[in-house]
């Protein structure tokens, strides 16, 4: 029960930052920044140290959970090659992008529910680890589900097509994210192979934090401030990890 309370609470964070990409368009990519660093740093600090203690076994001559990481960073990358190219939410649209940008829209759509259901999944999976893993991946998920809804709202209002799609966002997010929490938390699987599909679940989170945010951070803003931000979410993750 605690699973799905907390994969349902990554859908008001999915509302929240649509509200933010509606109310303050000027400012967001201070929090774009802030939550690439606060990304990287739970990865960096806390994921990938937990991944490699629960599974040490060689792939090759390379461990193991490396390739998983690796493999999940490309696979994302390869969907959104096949999907169609991802632009940057601040980045201008010419009118021969829009007859594209809505294909690609409706494939990245089917994408954006797939990953997001596997958010549900890994956030399941840790907490059968422990508490600790657990509320770490969450973290993952609420700054990411934040960053998702403030993008997707901004791209949909660039492109025209908040009133016709937007309200179909919170629905889609809470059924993915909530099924994948369902299912995972009624799955069995060891130790070893839960590290492999966490470091896949890492290897997601480094490609949404330098593919997707931090370029939208940098679009159109000066960089110092920006990088700044990333920095301080750096630190501020630095921080918590530490204490737990």
């Amino acid at each position: 029960m605690l699973v799905i309370t907390l994969a349902a609470t990554t859908v008001l964070a999915t509302f929240f930052g649509g509200m933010l990409a509606l109310r303050a368009k000027d400012r967001f990519h201070l929090v774009l920044g802030l939550s690439a660093g606060l990304l990287l740093g739970l990865v960096g600090f806390d994921l990938l140290p937990e991944i490699f203690e629960m599974n040490s076994n060689n792939l090759i001559g390379v461990k193991t959970v490396s390739v998983a990481l690796i493999a999940g960073f490309l696979s994302l990358h390869f969907i959104e090659q096949f999907a169609g190219s991802h632009e940057p939410a601040e980045s201008d649209y010419g009118h021969d992008h829009t007859h594209a940008v809505e294909i690609a829209g409706t494939v990245g759509a089917i994408a954006m529910a797939g990953h997001i259901f596997l958010d549900g999944v890994a956030l399941a999976l840790a907490f059968k680890v422990s508490n600790a893993l657990g509320y770490a991946v969450f973290i993952a998920m609420i700054v990411h589900a934040f960053s998702d809804g403030l993008n997707t709202v901004a791209l949909l209002i660039k492109t025209g097509q908040w009133r016709s799609r937007g309200k179909y966002l919170l629905a889609v997010d809470a059924v993915a994210r909530i099924g994948g929490a369902a299912i995972g938390s009624s799955l069995t699987i060891s130790d070893s192979n839960l590290a492999i599909y966490l470091a896949a679940f890492s290897g997601i989170v480094i490609y949404l934090a330098t593919s997707h945010i931090l370029p939208e951070a940098h679009s159109k803003h000066p960089s110092k401030v920006t990088m700044l931000a990333t920095l301080s979410g750096v630190v501020i993750m630095w921080a918590v990890v530490s204490n737990l």
